[in-house]
């Protein structure tokens, strides 16, 4: 019997901590997907999922003037030679290379359905075929001649480039998408031309910083759907200094005449990654929702070119107003980002600016440029060798033929006699009989007198950076004579344009259907808007033992001013308040409100008009209503308080020559508005000595026409100016009783 073996003890299994496992496999799992997927490559601008498509089609000989091949036949060669993942992963790579409205520069010349720029998928594989164009000819050209490292394939069977010589400035003239674990890369297209400019600079001026290339040659990216970029340019040199940042691309359109007065808009260019049909799609959508009011229609007629339609509701329509409105809503207008985060060396993922982007590129073409050299060197050595021997044997052809007819080993004889190596022994021994003629002797003494002279300048070349600087110079040179201004590729397709000046432009107007509404704000501090201007709220119902507190007549285009008792204004649309079938939402939901705090009045935003604020102590002043519409939700504080006052009075101050006043214990006072200081925020000045009360109602009206007050009934009562002499008076008096002239008073205004 054989010797027995120990079985492990606890059948094999090994007790692993769960954290440390864990760390290590998630550990793993990102770092994979950061070398080996998702981001580019900072020397060719590939993932390697590309570059291996790129090396798949290079080894089925697709080269720009070859007869295409179907997908599927690169797929499956690419999936079982290198990529070992999804076929249609590797396919949808493939169609992203042929499409010229996602590559600034396509890398695969496709023949079938590629896809569209609506965002319509490609035909199955089976069904197209592709090759590769002269871009991707650039980034191999090379290849075979030992000018980068190779790797082995997953299966150890093949071995693959680890990068591509890359001729071509890839990474930025096609730009690059990805999201890795813990880290994105997001890289826009740029201008093959510009890009060879900013090099052929940083060639000669090696520290040249990215606000320069920005300033001289590289304007921005350049969109292979065109478009119009209205970035600043200080934010663009900004994005190119740091690697990060963004650009608002925004779509190209043009008013087109239809006779008659009668006009439309026409957009040519939509912005880059943004699909056609998604944008119409969802420009009828906001028409269906009423959210556009100048626009009537939307068609699109495009055919080979981009030709979306825009009809305006009326003629008078501003189109630029119009077209505002639509960069707001829609993605006529874009934001691309821009994060340069690349692997670096093709190791340290690392995000970098212009210049350093341009200069990585520019020390791989000069590693390639010395290994090719070399590679060549080594032709050259092996070249000469031979030629040298071979020479050797036209000195004396009749004893190297004796040699061979009469020796048993000819080749150690040959190498005895002439004092030759192996390799020029053999090539000796190959030779035909025909190549014995006295012109192919002459042949043979030009060529090493060509290879000779070839060597020595290589050696030149090896031996001076100024020289492999010229060559590369050269070779860049090429590449931009390829893809110039001039050329239907190379001509730049977006262009950088200042947005013209809307500063001065309601767009609130444009984004909303003007209606009339009526706002209706509870006691709770409930808003709604009722559809129309409601006279008799009589039927208004309100939420468990909620009451009216203020309604107003206005319209879905205007703005409310709220003020809320820590004397803050708070600013709402119109157009977002509920509506009227319940009972509206709290305004607490729709500001920052403070904890403690109480709505305590509301009013129509007027631009350009005034309004008296004032709290419970008896303080305050006039403000300019542009000075207290707020932006945000937090509000603006208008009213300095102190110690237990509040912020009870918010009333317009536009129209009117006397302000008056009224207290808790019924006293009033009447005094000239003259009189009240006007000012953008503070605590004011005082409006009534308030002893033992407080300020409750202040209305500002004109003396002539009389003081409107309001008791129970619903008919408004006007004070005239005789019956006011006895409570006119000064700023910050007491006032007089308001006995018997004003019964059962409510309130100032109608």
């Amino acid at each position: 019997m054989g010797e027995l073996t120990v079985p492990p003890s606890g059948d094999g299994i090994e007790s692993v901590e769960l954290k440390s496992a864990l760390e290590e496999r998630y550990l793993a799992y990102a770092l994979s997907t950061i070398m080996h997927r998702a981001l580019p490559d900072a020397r060719d601008g590939l993932k390697p999922v590309h570059r291996r498509i790129l090396y798949g089609m290079r080894l089925l000989r697709l080269d720009p003037n070859t007869a295409h091949k179907k997908c599927a036949k690169i797929v499956g060669d690419v999936m079982g030679d290198f990529h070992p993942h999804g076929d249609q992963a590797i396919y949808d790579a493939l169609v992203r290379l042929s499409q010229d409205f996602a590559q600034r520069y396509p890398l695969v010349d496709g023949q079938g359905n590629f896809g569209n720029i609506d965002g319509d998928g490609p035909a199955a594989y089976r069904y197209t075929e592709a090759r590769l164009t002269e871009v991707a000819r650039l980034l191999l050209d090379g290849i075979d001649e030992d000018t980068v490292d190779y790797r082995p394939s997953y299966n150890g069977e093949k071995e693959e480039p680890s990068v591509l010589p890359a001729a071509f400035p890839n990474l930025l003239a096609n730009g690059s998408q990805g999201i890795a674990v813990g880290m994105a890369t997001s890289i826009p297209p740029h201008n093959a031309a510009e890009l060879c400019d900013a090099a052929l600079y940083l060639i000669g001026h090696r520290d040249a910083t990215s606000e320069q290339l920005v300033e001289s040659f590289v304007q921005g990216p350049d969109f292979p759907t065109g478009g119009i970029l209205v970035e600043s340019r200080a934010s663009i040199v900004e994005s190119y200094r740091t690697g990060r940042g963004g650009f608002r691309v925004r779509a190209r359109w043009a008013k087109e005449d239809l006779g008659r007065g009668t006009w439309t808009i026409v957009v040519t260019e939509i912005p880059y990654g943004v699909p056609k049909a998604r944008l119409i799609e969802k420009l009828a959508e906001l028409l269906q929702e009423k959210k556009l009011p100048l626009l009537a229609d939307v068609r699109d007629e495009s055919a080979e070119d981009v030709r979306v339609v825009l009809e305006p509701r009326a003629r008078n329509v501003d189109p630029v107003i119009l077209m505002e409105s639509l960069f707001r809503l829609t993605e006529l207008e874009a934001r691309i980002p821009l994060n340069m985060n690349v692997l670096v060396g093709g190791q340290v993922p690392r995000v970098i600016g212009l210049a350093d982007a341009l200069r990585e590129w520019l020390d791989h073409r000069r590693v390639v440029l010395q290994r090719r050299s070399r590679f060549r060197l080594g032709q050259i050595d092996r070249r000469l060798e031979i030629l040298g021997g071979l020479l050797i044997v036209y000195l004396d052809l009749d004893e190297v033929i004796r040699i061979i007819r009469e020796e048993d080993e000819p080749k150690p004889a040959l190498m005895l006699r002439f004092t030759l190596t192996e390799v020029q022994a053999n090539a000796i021994l190959d030779t035909r009989l025909r190549s014995l003629r006295k012109l192919e002797e002459m042949e043979l003494r030009r060529e090493f007198d060509d290879l000779t002279k070839e060597k020595q300048g290589i050696d030149a070349l090896l031996d001076s950076d100024d020289l492999q600087w010229k060559s590369i110079t050269k070779q860049i040179r090429d590449v931009k004579k390829t893809f110039g201004p001039e050329t239907k590729l190379g001509r730049r397709r977006t262009t950088l344009e200042n947005p013209p000046d809307t500063a001065g432009i309601d767009l609130t107007a444009a984004l909303v259907e003007r209606e009339p509404i009526t706002v209706i704000v509870s006691n709770k501090g409930w808003i709604r808007a009722l559809k129309g201007h409601v006279a008799d709220l009589s039927g208004v119902a309100f939420k468990g033992d909620d009451t009216l507190k203020i309604a107003f007549p206005s319209e879905t285009t205007a703005k409310v001013l709220v003020l809320a008792s820590n004397g803050k204004v708070y600013t709402l649309d119109a157009s977002k308040l509920p509506g009227g079938r319940g009972f509206g939402d709290p305004i607490r939901l729709m500001v920052d409100l403070d904890d403690g705090t109480e709505i305590v009045s509301a009013l129509p935003y007027q631009p350009e008009g005034k309004l008296l604020v004032a709290g419970s102590d008896g303080r305050g002043f006039v403000a300019p209503a542009d000075a207290v519409v707020a932006n945000t939700r937090k509000g603006k504080g208008i009213i300095g308080l102190d110690g237990d006052a509040t912020a009870t009075i918010l009333v317009p101050a536009g129209r009117g020559d006397h302000v008056a006043v009224c207290s808790s214990d019924k006293l009033m006072l009447v005094f000239p508005l003259s009189e009240l200081p006007e000012m953008a925020r503070g605590k004011g000045v005082r409006l009534q000595r308030c002893r033992a009360s407080t300020l409750v109602d202040a209305c500002v009206f004109t003396l002539a026409e009389g003081l409107p007050w309001r008791d129970g009934s619903a008919q408004p009562r006007l004070a005239s100016a005789q019956v006011l002499e006895k409570w006119m008076g000064h700023r910050a008096d007491a006032g007089a009783l308001m006995t018997r002239s004003f019964p059962k008073f409510e309130g100032f205004g109608k």
